[in-house]
């Protein structure tokens, strides 16, 4: 059951990381942290039969049901170790599974249930033709782990069938069995933080904002570094953009970030995320923001302005998920470098922009040399996602374009590799995501900005107003 695994569409809560594992879909089924300990001590444990995608989004999904049963029918089994030869995440994802498996199964037999450390107990179970529910086509790996759910179901056992495949889900219904999605690294995307909130306040609030270096904005709770638009009650054009260094303190916008490689905001977003963008404080930036938006042409423009002009970092760095929009072409021609020409062309299409702004009545070739040149002396490096595992990174200036492609656990391995006085800036729109296994609310992107608010050295915006081109604008807006 491997095909697709994160819908697109699938609607998710906001979890606290102690009861975000569990998320039936059904009425009645206790899910909340503080009541899963009381209900097993007055009722029978459940089952929890996990599909097989559940295991490939997270390998750590076995131990996710603590004091339970957890089930995997053998062509779960069967279907990793078709996935274990991958060299990607869902390659590693069941590899890591299929390791804690044999670990768990030193110390019984699967076949009859392994205590596991969380409380809970690992069967294997092998599916059978007269299985309960075997009416359906067994010769589909979907039917065969939904047998056995309907099996245990039958015998009367509270069973739950755990899998990120929408139309398993809804078989599992149609035979009467409770089923939830797996949501644990998932965030609600239709209430995500955006970085900056409006305010309305009152007309003598705005004024002492303007007049004093900073502000105590009493009865408000901001998150650090969230942008604040203090509007006046009586006159909304009365306002001031501040930037939160407490949870009511804000001070006012550094002006030596208003511009970056000759390159001036066109919105109050755009304003914001400059500020982000060169503050040597700020460690990790997010940016979020539909086709158009600026997004990446703003990180590589603060990119080399903190590289070149204030040579803040050594080098910039830039690298993309190579993941394709529609059909992969195939196989690609040549060396390392000319292959990844390809998947970076819209970063040179966005530095050649670049050079040519910050220059002056340059024809074409030589604004490709100036890239070009930069590309040589090493100052610039563009790289495949592929080979940034295992990297120390330091003193340098990240950026990772299309992020919404990448797995939670995927982000975390990038930002990992950032050694001393390295920034990295992640750049993406959750609405337009070429990975076939994640959505908006599961994807990596939308998951750090949800668990990374507040903290000191993290920023966030979200930007609207698409900059690009009146066309660009209505293509993001009405299509």
């Amino acid at each position: 059951m491997i095909e697709n695994l994160y819908p697109k569409g699938t609607s998710c809560g906001a979890h606290n990381e102690a009861d975000e594992e569990f998320s039936p879909k059904k009425p009645g089924i206790n899910t909340t942290p503080s009541t899963f300990t009381s209900h097993f001590i007055m009722s029978k444990r459940k089952y929890f039969v996990l599909d097989t995608n559940v295991l490939l989004h997270n390998a750590e999904s076995l131990t996710s049901f603590a004091d339970n049963y957890v089930i995997l029918p053998m062509t779960v089994i069967e279907e990793l170790d078709s996935f274990k030869r991958h060299n990607d995440e869902l390659g590693r994802n069941a590899r890591h599974a299929i390791r804690e498996l044999d670990q768990l199964r030193a110390s019984g037999t699967l076949k009859d249930g392994v205590a596991m450390e969380n409380g809970g107990i690992l069967k294997i179970t092998v599916e059978r033709k007269d299985m309960p529910g075997a009416l359906l086509d067994m010769n589909v790996p979907d039917n065969r782990i939904l047998a056995v759910a309907n099996s245990l179901h039958k015998e009367g056992e509270t069973v739950i069938f755990v899998s990120k495949d929408i139309n398993a889900r809804l078989k599992a219904d149609a035979l009467g069995i409770d089923v939830m999605d797996f949501e644990k690294q998932k965030c609600n995307f239709d209430e995500l933080y955006t970085g900056w909130r409006q305010a309305s306040v009152p007309s003598d609030v705005v004024d002492r904002f303007h007049q004093e270096e900073t502000l105590e904005a009493e009865g408000f709770e901001f998150h650090h570094n969230e942008f604040v638009l203090l509007q006046d009650e009586t006159n909304p054009k009365h306002s001031g953009i501040g930037r939160a260094t407490g949870p009511s303190s804000l001070t006012h916008l550094n002006s030596q970030y208003e511009h970056a490689w000759n390159i001036h905001s066109r919105s109050k977003e755009q304003r914001m995320a400059l500020e982000l963008l060169l503050d040597p404080e700020i460690n990790l930036v997010t940016l979020i923001g539909q086709a158009g938006t600026g997004k990446t042409l703003l990180a590589l423009a603060a990119g080399l302005e903190c590289v070149l002009h204030r040579e803040s970092y050594e080098k910039l760095l830039v690298s993309r998920p190579v993941i394709p929009m529609g059909k992969d072409i195939g196989y690609l021609p040549g060396t390392k470098d000319e292959k990844i020409t390809l998947w970076m062309q819209p970063i040179f299409d966005n530095l050649n922009f670049l050079m040519r702004h910050n220059g002056r009545n340059e024809d074409e070739g030589s604004v490709q040399q100036k890239v070009n040149k930069l590309i040589r002396n090493q100052q610039v490096e563009l790289e495949a996602l592929t080979y940034i595992r295992g990297r120390s990174i330091p003193r340098q200036y990240v950026i990772i374009d299309e992020a919404q492609n990448l797995t939670p656990h995927e982000v975390k391995t990038i930002i990992s590799r950032a050694g001393e006085n390295t920034k990295m800036v992640f750049t993406g729109d959750p609405t337009q995501i070429d990975n076939p296994y994640l959505d908006s609310s599961s994807n990596g992107l939308s998951y750090t900005v949800e668990r990374l608010k507040g903290h000191g050295i993290y920023g966030h915006v979200t930007l609207s107003k698409s900059e690009r081109s009146p066309l660009s604008a209505i293509a993001a807006d009405f299509l």
